[in-house]
C-alpha cells in the first residue's frame, strides 16, 4: 500500500473503531487492508481465517473461537467464515466487551449484508 494511502486512511479508521464496535474494510485481493489495519494497531491480536486449522476452529466452534479475543481482534478473511458476524454481533453487543473487532476480507455480499446489522 503505498504511503499516501496509508496516511489518509489510517485516521478514518481510528476514528471508526472510536465509534464502532466493529469496523469492516472490503476491497480487491491484495489492496493493502491487512497492512493497514496491522500497522494502524500493531498490538490487537491478528488471526487469518485464510489459515484451515483456525477456519475448521472458527467454524465448528465460534463462541470458543471468539473468546480467545476479549478485547477483540484483526479477522482477515472474514469471507471464509460468513456465519462468524452473528456471533461476533452477540459478542460485542454483551455488557462487558470493551474492544473492537476489525474485519477484513474480499468484496463478498453475503458478508456485508450480515455486517450491516
Amino acid at each position: 500500500m503505498s504511503k499516501f494511502i496509508h496516511r489518509l486512511s489510517e485516521p478514518l479508521l481510528r476514528q471508526l473503531t472510536g465509534q464502532y464496535p466493529i469496523v469492516t474494510i472490503t476491497g480487491p485481493r491484495q489492496s493493502g487492508k491487512t497492512t493497514m489495519c496491522r500497522m494502524t494497531f500493531p498490538s490487537k491480536a491478528y488471526v487469518s481465517l485464510e489459515e484451515p486449522d483456525t477456519r475448521e476452529f472458527a467454524l465448528n466452534d465460534p463462541r470458543g473461537f471468539l473468546a480467545q479475543f476479549p478485547q477483540g481482534a484483526i479477522l482477515d478473511e472474514i469471507q471464509r467464515v460468513p456465519d462468524l458476524v452473528s456471533y461476533i454481533q452477540g459478542e460485542v453487543d454483551a455488557p462487558n466487551f470493551t474492544g473492537n473487532y476489525i474485519l477484513t476480507g474480499s468484496q463478498n455480499l453475503s458478508v456485508c449484508n450480515r455486517v450491516n446489522q
